[in-house]
C-alpha cells in the first residue's frame, strides 16, 4: 500500500518514513510539510493512505483532509499530538478515516495505516472515548473555578489580572484557560465566551 506523509516537521517525517518503510507491504511514496502541497501530491501520486498532521502552515490538516476525501484520491489517517474535542470532531467531519496520536507505538501506527487502507475506521482509545462521550451527550462540565476564570475572560481581563482578582498564580490561570478551551472545544478566548453564552453557562459580561 502507498502512503503519503504530511507533517511540517522534517524530523517527524523522517521518523515516520523510517518506521513505515520497515513494514512489509507499505511504501512511502511522498512527503510534504503543508496542506496545499498535500492536496496536490495526493492527486498526483494517488496514495492509498495520507498520514495527515493537523497543524500545518497555509491550508490546515482538516481543510486538506476535506479536499483529499472529496476528490476521492485517498483515505486520510490523522496523526497528531492534539486530542481536544474540537480537533477530533472537525477531522472526523472532514472525512478522516482515522485519528491517531503521535504517542502511538510503531506497531499501532502500522496497523492503523493498513486498516485505513482497507477503509476501516481507526481511533486512538482516548479519541474514541471522547467521541462516545459526545454522542451520549456527556458534555464536560466546567468547575466552579473554571467558571470564575471564564467570567473574568468575558469581562476582558488578562491572565495577570485574573490571577490578581482570584488570588491565584498566572500559571494556574493559564492551566484553567486551557482546560476551558478543551472542554468547550474552542481554541481562543472569544470563542470560549461565545460558546459559553450560547450554552447558557455564562451570564453576559457586566
Amino acid at each position: 500500500m502507498r502512503v503519503l506523509i504530511v507533517d511540517d516537521h522534517p524530523v517527524v517525517r523522517e521518523g515516520l518514513r523510517a518506521v513505515l518503510s520497515a513494514e512489509t507491504g507499505i511504501a512511502v511514496v511522498g512527503e510534504c510539510g503543508s496542506g496545499d502541497v498535500a492536496v496536490e501530491l495526493a492527486a498526483q501520486l494517488r496514495p492509498d493512505v495520507v498520514l495527515m498532521d493537523l497543524r500545518l502552515p497555509g491550508l490546515d490538516g482538516v481543510d486538506a483532509t476535506s479536499r483529499i476525501v472529496s476528490a476521492g484520491t485517498a483515505a486520510v489517517l490523522v496523526l497528531t499530538m492534539y486530542d481536544t474535542d474540537g480537533d477530533i470532531i472537525r477531522a472526523v467531519a472532514a472525512g478522516a478515516t482515522g485519528y491517531l496520536l503521535k504517542e502511538s507505538s510503531r506497531q499501532e501506527l502500522a496497523a492503523a495505516v493498513r486498516a485505513a487502507a482497507r477503509g476501516e475506521t481507526v481511533l486512538a482509545a482516548p479519541v474514541a472515548a471522547k467521541l462516545v462521550n459526545r454522542v451520549r451527550g456527556g458534555e464536560p462540565q466546567l468547575s466552579r473555578r473554571e467558571l470564575q476564570v471564564l467570567q473574568c475572560i468575558a469581562d476582558g481581563m488578562s491572565n495577570p489580572e485574573i490571577g490578581r482578582d482570584l488570588f491565584i498564580s498566572e500559571a494556574t490561570v493559564k492551566s484553567h484557560v486551557m482546560r476551558i478551551f478543551e472542554k468547550l472545544s474552542v481554541s481562543d478566548r472569544t470563542a470560549a465566551v461565545t460558546v459559553a453564552l450560547a450554552r447558557g453557562i455564562l451570564r453576559l459580561p457586566h
